[in-house]
């Protein structure tokens, strides 16, 4: 049997390995969060895997290979892609807020605005004539039904259209039992007349689905561009799918942008309008399948993708000029010629910022965090979209008080 200083020595030397076990454990603890921390950190460009080295003059603030985790809280936290990321994904909720705004705005043809349209149409009808078939129609009808009524709605009641034509049917019927055949030829022409000055004020308002797919075509560049800048940092290949997603993203905006003022521009002209249509489609199309392309990724092709998409954007001159044409005499051809001028200079501006990398060219490291390029070329792309959508309003009211 053991002497009770053996079995003293064997607790204390247990004791002894216990505790440098409990020591040890926190240590190791400790150490794993401190990679965790370190591992988690910014770097600097030089530091980057080569498929996130796209602009050198960014010098710091990186994120590099992190997991889907850590990706989704840094959109709280500052690096060098936060704006990048907020200025889309608030430009995003702008353009869904006004897409419900739109929506729930078709108008009606109410009074009001048919007075703003009466003046229009009676300029446009053959009043003389109306006037003539009137008088020679109605003093020979005396016992027709109704007349002292429709003679003084149609003095007092033109405004309020839908009641003007039941009166029409109500109290001009095409056959009279008191009435020779003159009169009812005569009487069938004052009906064909006031109907051609009534049924143009009863317009159902225009079809929206080109403005519809413009706000569309701007809600997913915002939020392909801002999902891009937020995951691009996970992996090669999560990178190279949201790049892909940025480059479509734009050319569906370009493209959606043309649909407003092409379609509403020519929509009484189907040839030129579906000829416009159908080139802008096209080409948005062939700039997607373009940017599929592995080269399309490299830095160096940074001034031929900014040049690509500028090129789709100038392909709207053409529409804009015939349009200005076509509608020389109107105001609301220079209202809404001067929204899209000043929307081509908004995108035109982004675009030449973001292929010279200004100004972080001039102080590389100074607008890592905020100012750099790519920041102002967002802020750029959401003022224009917005001043096309102010433009597409114009065009709305246009078309819904016109017609063709």
């Amino acid at each position: 049997m053991k002497g009770e200083t053996e079995i003293r020595e064997e607790t204390q030397a247990s004791s002894e390995t216990m505790e440098k076990q409990k020591e040890s454990q926190p240590k190791e603890g400790k150490g794993k969060r401190l990679w965790k921390k370190v591992k988690y950190q910014l770097v600097e460009y030089h530091s980057l895997p080569g498929y996130l080295r796209d602009n050198e003059f960014i010098v710091g603030h990186y994120r590099s290979e992190w997991p889907l985790k850590q990706i989704l809280i840094s959109v709280f936290t500052i690096h060098n892609e936060t704006l990048n990321v907020w200025t889309h994904l608030i430009g995003f909720f702008l353009f869904l807020a006004l897409t419900i705004y739109t929506a729930k705005m078709v108008p009606g043809m109410d009074l009001h605005s048919l007075q703003h349209r009466i003046p229009d149409v009676l300029r446009k009808a053959d009043l003389h004539k109306l006037h003539s078939d009137l008088v020679t129609c109605l003093p020979s009808l005396p016992h027709m039904p109704d007349l002292h009524r429709l003679r003084h709605d149609l003095k007092t009641s033109l405004p309020s259209g839908r009641h003007v034509m039941e009166l029409l049917y109500n109290c001009l019927p095409e056959r009279f039992s008191h009435g020779n055949y003159t009169d009812m030829c005569v009487l069938h022409s004052v009906k064909e007349d006031l109907v051609n000055i009534i049924a143009p004020l009863l317009a159902r308002p225009i079809t929206r689905w080109p403005f519809f797919a413009f706000l569309g075509g701007a809600m997913f560049c915002l939020l392909a561009s801002s999902t891009c800048h937020l995951f691009s940092c996970h992996s090669e290949r999560i990178s190279y799918i949201m790049l892909r997603l940025d480059y479509a993203g734009i050319a569906a905006l370009i493209s959606t942008s043309f649909y407003p003022p092409v379609y509403y521009s020519f929509m009484c002209d189907p040839f030129f309008c579906n000829l416009y249509l159908g080139f802008i489609t096209i080409l948005g199309i062939a700039t997607v399948l373009f940017s599929l392309l592995p080269v399309f990724q490299n830095p160096e092709f940074r001034t031929i993708r900014a040049s690509l998409f500028f090129g789709m954007g100038l392909s709207g001159v053409a529409p804009i000029l015939h349009k200005l044409v076509l509608f020389w005499d109107q105001p609301v051809a220079l209202h809404t010629t001067g929204y899209e001028v000043l929307m081509g200079l908004l995108y035109g501006i982004g675009a030449l910022v973001y292929a010279t990398r200004i100004p972080e060219r001039w102080m590389p490291g100074k607008f890592d965090i905020a100012g750099h390029s790519h920041q102002l070329f967002h802020v750029l792309v959401v003022a224009g979209a917005y001043t096309h959508y102010r433009a597409g309003l114009v065009y709305l009211k246009w078309r819904d008080l016109e017609g063709c």
